[in-house]
């Protein structure tokens, strides 16, 4: 089981979700966030650091931090004043 991330304001469970559900959710998840907040997101489709890399670079937002454990990916995203 990948582990939380403290620092976050919200978590996203989008595992066992396939392209592009993934990034649906956490385009979601951010219109709820202030600017400054952090949302953690944990996803097990393979395309999932692509995606979301070039998602956060279309976005301005800032990927705080990547990992994975296994299959699971967790990308930990800075919500920007920009989206």
């Amino acid at each position: 089981m990948a582990k939380k991330t403290a620092m976050a304001d919200q978590h996203l469970d989008c595992k066992q979700m396939n392209c592009p559900m993934p990034l649906v959710a956490i385009s979601r998840a951010m219109k709820g966030l202030s600017c400054g907040q952090v949302l953690s997101v944990e996803a097990t489709d393979p395309a999932f650091k692509t995606d979301v890399e070039a998602w956060i670079k279309q976005m301005g937002h800032k990927l705080v931090e990547f990992r994975e454990d296994g299959s699971v990916q967790t990308a930990v995203i800075q919500k920007s004043d920009k989206g």
